[in-house]
């Protein structure tokens, strides 16, 4: 039992209409590990920092059974860094700078100990690093989870296509989806997404929810409605994480499988976004999370007498 979680680690600099944070631990691996190890374990992380990432960042990850081997320190050169600001929507930013240093010439190795995971989890990254990682596993995991983004559809289009083909589950958000498919309509949207090659293609919708498409089977699983919202940064990543760290947990991966693993995600991509980076997530209990999946199933679940 174990999940391969490839991705960025990395430092952010966050301002939103709620306050500003400095420099940061953020990246989609690193979020994804702090929510996918509260259900599974271990998480075998694969990606690059520099030498100015702190050991205690490793180390505390380390601690929650998140395995390092396949992180890669490249001690004279510095970490990727994102700085970005927010509208008062929290949907909407701007990009205030980019620094990819150690992540521009990133060419990830699986190790050894890694081979034979049950789940691979491939977060944002260029499509040709994913497939790579993809090629170097000597058994197919059974379940790749991929997520992907606007960027990569417009400057690797043809990379993004092969890797899609290896998929069984794409995360995307709505305006994703639609550029990727080029359609408006979600629904027709997601057809030409699997043809593509993912079996299962999930939606984010931020505050709205998101959409679980399998053939012709649909899920909604809607957002909790939360008092404070302070940094979305992260919120897709630990959403992911949540999904494949149950997933994994339960090895049920069929549409009532994906479905549960949806509220899971949901539940733990809203705490993300109570406070800045990865501050909440560090704070969360069993009890903690119970109690939101509870919210969640409390917030669509009901009876209804139908009208004779």
């Amino acid at each position: 039992m174990s999940v391969i979680v490839v991705g960025s680690m990395a430092f952010d600099a966050i301002e939103t209409p709620f306050g500003k944070s400095n420099k940061i631990v953020g990246g989609a691996a690193t979020y994804i590990a702090w929510s996918a190890s509260n259900f599974t374990r271990p998480i075998q992380q694969i990606s690059v920092v520099g030498g100015d990432f702190p050991q205690e960042e490793l180390d505390i990850l380390q601690a929650r059974g998140v395995q390092m081997e396949g992180v890669q320190i490249k001690k004279d050169k510095k970490s990727f860094f994102w700085s970005g600001k927010y509208h008062m929507d929290m949907n909407t930013r701007d990009t205030l700078e980019t620094q990819l240093n150690v992540l521009g010439d990133f060419e990830p190795v699986v190790p050894a100990s890694y081979q034979g995971a049950d789940i691979l989890m491939l977060g944002n990254l260029s499509p040709a690093v994913q497939l790579s990682v993809i090629e170097q596993m000597k058994e197919r995991p059974k379940l790749i989870v991929l997520d992907t983004m606007n960027f990569w559809m417009e400057i690797a289009m043809p990379d993004l296509e092969k890797v899609l083909k290896e998929v069984d589950v794409l995360l995307v958000n709505d305006s994703e989806a639609r550029q990727l498919s080029g359609q408006y309509s979600l629904v027709r949207a997601a057809k030409e997404i699997m043809k593509m090659g993912p079996q299962y293609l999930v939606i984010k919708k931020g505050e709205h929810g998101a959409l679980l498409f399998d053939g012709d089977h649909v899920f909604f699983a809607p957002a909790l409605l939360l008092v404070g919202v302070f940094d979305p940064t992260g919120a897709g990543d630990t959403f992911a994480g949540g999904f494949v760290g149950y997933l994994d947990s339960t090895k049920d991966f069929s549409f009532e499988g994906m479905k549960s693993a949806i509220i899971i995600g949901s539940a733990i991509a809203s705490f993300c976004v109570e406070k800045f980076g990865t501050a909440r997530l560090r704070e969360l209990t069993r009890k903690d999370i119970d109690e939101r999946v509870q919210q969640f199933v409390e917030l669509v679940n009901f009876d209804i007498a139908l009208v004779k």
